[in-house]
């Protein structure tokens, strides 16, 4: 039969393995040790170097724990300075917990609404399909914890603090598939069966009760407000009083977030141009995700200026290749797989994401660079896995990593070049719903 293994081919390939002695030294350094260890350059080990010529963090890493929501952690990681100054404080946290509440419950009212939106489409269809294999997972983007915290503000960490299910979401997240799942099924059950949208949007509205009443069960009631009051790094007492998580947000966030504008860099695609992704949203009736696609070396020159006037930078990448976890350490070319296995592969950025081999899968916040001769040579970033892995928290990577594994970052508009803020006039190009840049981070 045209194309099946042959007894043949396997013989030769058995007898090409066993004649070659570096195939068999791989072969017993790998079955007894772990791949990473045998591969890991030593060279780069080496030349590992934790100094920046500008470094901004003053501050210990957080902990999103078992949990995916680095997104909302980088997003107040970014606020945390302006924050800790204006109250001149030496520790500050925002509760990363309450604005994951809202998230979850906004994000089940969206994916409801988009069930009531595609229910004349077949449930086989590839936009449900794609809707229904993760309603409610717990990754997000910029412009996303940028809808919750116009609409439900922010809290301190005190005012709202962890739980165990914020902290480890698997099993409140399957509770609200099976519960979201099912609130699908039903509603295309009433239109199917001639019931009116009015009716759809009625029985969406008491599934968004049981939504509710499940969050407050696992993560607490979030409040309506909260009493205010610190004691600064001077030993100086303030008392605020009672304010609003809006209140709170307004008063004590110093960054102008609304002037931010998601910067990508998607080769697959024309640059200067703005994308969005069909149904990537987490607040029905909020604006959409736009992103405006550029020349990594371009996005690159825009992260070093912003570090260089003393702001850390929101940004999104694929975390896991080419990642030494325990040392912090982000190099393209810091594990030798081809040498070790004698074999040819990988492909261009565009390519790993027309195949599937990338995608953004983790969002941290740049807190410094270091320059030389007036080109970053490696960047310091502040992830949000705890204090026990890098540099209590902090990595290190290198210049090369950038251009192969960065996507995004989130800029101030004044950072941008004319060209760019031409393009953020062009009309967004809807991308399809399983388009990998509508990766969640």
């Amino acid at each position: 039969m045209p194309g099946e293994i042959t007894k043949k081919q396997i013989d030769k390939m058995r007898k090409e393995f066993e004649s070659d002695s570096s195939a068999r030294v791989a072969q017993n350094a790998v079955t007894s040790n772990n791949l990473s260890s045998v591969t890991l350059r030593r060279d780069l080990v080496q030349e590992i170097d934790f100094t920046f010529s500008t470094k901004l963090d003053e501050w210990k890493a957080t902990n999103q724990k078992s949990s995916g929501r680095c997104w909302l952690f980088a997003t107040l990681n970014l606020f945390r300075p302006g924050t800790m100054k204006k109250m001149n404080v030496k520790e500050f946290e925002f509760s990363q917990a309450h604005i994951h509440f809202w998230d979850k419950f906004e994000r089940s009212n969206h994916f409801l609404e988009a069930i009531i939106e595609t229910s004349g489409r077949p449930v086989d269809d590839r936009t449900i399909h794609f809707l229904l294999s993760d309603p409610i997972g717990d990754g997000g983007q910029w412009n996303m914890a940028m809808n919750l915290i116009r609409k439900h503000g922010l809290v301190p960490k005190s005012a709202y603090p962890e739980s165990n299910s914020s902290s480890s979401t698997r099993w409140m997240n399957s509770i609200l598939k099976d519960i979201l799942r099912s609130s699908a099924s039903e509603i295309r059950e009433i239109l199917d069966s001639g019931g009116s949208e009015k009716e759809a949007r009625s029985h969406k509205d008491s599934r968004m009760e049981d939504i509710w009443r499940v969050l407050c069960i696992h993560l607490g009631t979030p409040p309506e407000s909260f009493d205010w009051q610190w004691r600064d790094k001077d030993k100086e007492f303030h008392r605020r009083g009672k304010m609003t998580p809006q209140q709170f947000a307004e008063e004590f966030v110093d960054v102008d977030w609304e002037e931010y504008v998601c910067i990508v860099n998607d080769p697959r695609n024309e640059y200067y141009q703005t994308y969005t992704v069909d149904y990537l949203q987490n607040v029905a009736g909020g604006p959409p995700v736009v992103y405006l696609n550029v020349p990594s070396d371009e996005m690159k020159s825009i992260t070093q200026e912003i570090l260089e006037d003393g702001m850390p930078v929101w940004m999104g990448c694929d975390v896991g290749k080419q990642m030494d976890r325990k040392r912090g350490l982000w190099d393209a070319n810091l594990f030798e797989t081809n040498e070790l296995y004698g074999v040819d592969y990988g492909m261009s950025k565009a390519d790993r994401l027309r195949y599937g081999q990338t995608m953004m899968t983790h969002a941290m916040l740049f807190t410094g660079v270091d320059v030389y001769e007036g080109k970053p040579r490696r960047w310091r970033v502040e992830n949000s896995w705890g204090d026990d892995s890098g540099q209590k928290g902090f990595y290190t990577m290198n210049d090369n990593w950038y251009d192969e594994h960065m996507f995004e970052i989130a800029s101030p508009k004044k950072y941008l070049t004319e060209k760019m803020v031409k393009g953020l006039e062009t009309v967004p190009i809807v991308l399809e719903a399983w388009d990998p840049m509508g990766s969640l981070a």
